[in-house]
């Protein structure tokens, strides 16, 4: 491996034969179809250009080739070839560069170089044009008012539909690659006068860090390296696919990861309450929001606790007060409530997965063979009873109100294992289990970030707005969990 590397490193030769001997043993040139290469004669000396057909827009080839070309009737010899040729390229973006490995690097992402005889530096000149679809709203995070352009899998795109929404000097974009094989772009996102430094530098040490053949997973493999979480089901990182609510953490102070191929953006530091914001609360007035923010988080709650709590209620009927003592089965069935509720869940479940696969148009069908001929006929044949299909409906409705798709799936699994305890323990197995969870949650760090915070630790201003939906001119500070530098958003007189 060390030889491979110290061999890679070498300067580009002068003999372009031997480049192209280089290429074609290195990236299968003349094997793979959709590598090219192009070659001229300029002023009486070779000049080739190599590229990757399907990354590289045609068009700009096609100028290229033409400005270089005309040199021949333009100009006169000249011993000095790379100038007159760089002076020629008709693009903003052009740098040189020394080894071959930059010029494998640079071909395989998209980018064209341009060799030329008797030099030992190549061109690279940006035409890439990577295939992918134009930006539109995300179905996770759809708002009644507000933008319609959400992130796509080109990260040249999301930086510019960043960079679009906040002009300021000082934002950043640090780039890397990642991936042995892959070499994946990845970009750190943050403002040089907001963003905590040591955060920042975490971050770009853990992602340098990274070794591996490739990330085709994109933000969820930077996610598993950069975090270790291993088998915790919470999310320690919020995933955005708004551009809106991507510019709205930076102006925080938070720090934002960018994987090229991912239409998902990460944003560090996050905690639970993070989670439960959508951008539609911001769409609104104050009091709307407040209002959409409270039925959200009645949603949360019923999703973790209500099944438990009416399962509580079924084995120990004595705990209801009069008023509710309706509250229970009223049909006596052979099969266990718990294995009526744990049918239901995996029975949704499955449902959910098969929407996934689901074509779209066959999705109003399989809905309705679900809700009429499933859900109905296992009532009448006395598989389910139906408070059981009532409150299991009620706790998948809750998940869906969740605007974290990891946080909604997180809240299931441990929803299921409160359910376990409640049946083996009644009402010790209810409270000690949500003691213990709330304890394990208050535990749990995200890049050395409180998980519960501000409600563990407590702090009062911080709680005040995750509760209420407050005005605009009047959040003047920005959240103390980013540890910026500049804690205020709007000029203090």
């Amino acid at each position: 491996m060390a030889d491979s590397k110290t061999k890679d490193k070498k300067p580009i030769p002068e003999s372009l034969d031997e480049i192209e001997k280089y290429m074609k043993d290195r990236i299968g040139l003349g094997e793979s179809f959709d590598l090219g290469v192009r070659k001229l004669i300029i002023l009486r000396k070779d000049v080739h250009f190599y590229y990757v057909n399907g990354l590289t827009d045609t068009q700009f080839i096609i100028e290229i080739v033409e400005e270089l070309v005309a040199i021949n009737d333009q100009e006169k010899l000249s011993t000095n070839l790379s100038k007159i040729v760089e002076n020629r390229l008709v693009h903003q973006s052009v740098a040189q560069i020394k080894t071959l490995d930059e010029l494998v690097d640079q071909v395989l992402s998209g980018l064209i170089v341009v060799v030329m005889e008797g030099e030992t530096h190549g061109l690279v000149v940006d035409v890439r044009s990577y295939p992918g679809r134009t930006p539109m709203e995300p179905d996770t995070e759809k708002v009644v008012r507000g933008s319609r352009d959400g992130f796509v899998e080109n990260i040249i795109i999301n930086t510019a539909l960043t960079r679009r929404r906040i002009r300021d000097e000082r934002l950043r974009f640090e780039i890397m690659r990642v991936g042995e094989r892959s070499k994946t772009d990845v970009s750190i996102g943050y403002i040089k006068d907001l963003a905590n430094p040591d955060l920042i530098d975490v971050i770009r040490k853990e992602i340098a860090a990274i070794k591996i053949d490739g990330i085709t997973m994109a933000d969820k493999t930077i996610e598993e390296f950069l975090l270790k979480q291993g088998y915790n089901p919470y999310p320690l990182v919020r995933y955005t696919e708004r551009a809106d609510v991507a510019a709205a953490h930076l102006l925080e102070g938070h720090v934002l990861i960018y994987v090229d191929t991912s239409p998902s953006v990460m944003i560090s530091p996050t905690t639970y309450f993070y989670h439960l914001q959508h951008a539609e609360e911001y769409r609104q007035s104050p009091a709307v929001g407040t209002f959409i923010r409270w039925l959200r988080f009645l949603g949360v709650l019923s999703s973790l606790f209500l099944l438990p709590l009416w399962f509580l209620f079924v084995l120990e009927p004595s705990l209801l007060p009069e008023s509710i003592a309706f509250i229970g089965p009223n049909e006596e069935t052979n099969i266990p409530v718990i294995v009526q509720l744990f049918m239901a869940e995996i029975g949704i479940e499955l449902l959910r997965i098969a929407a996934i696969h689901t074509p779209t148009p066959l999705s109003t069908a399989m809905g309705l063979i679900a809700a009429v001929l499933i859900g109905q006929i296992a009532i009448d044949v006395g598989l389910f009873v139906p408070e059981v299909i009532l409150y299991v409906a009620v706790a998948a409705i809750g998940t869906y109100t969740t605007p974290s798709y990891e946080l909604s799936i997180a809240n299931k699994l441990v929803r299921l294992v409160i359910l376990i305890a409640v049946a083996i323990f009644h009402t010790p197995g209810f409270v000690v289990s949500i003691t213990l969870y709330i304890l394990w949650l208050a535990r749990l760090k995200a890049l050395n970030t409180p998980y519960l915070w501000p409600f563990i630790p407590f702090h009062p201003i911080a709680l005040w707005q995750i509760l209420i939906r407050t005005s605009v001119p009047g959040s003047k500070i920005r959240p103390s969990i980013t540890h910026t530098a500049n804690r205020y958003k709007q000029p203090v007189k």
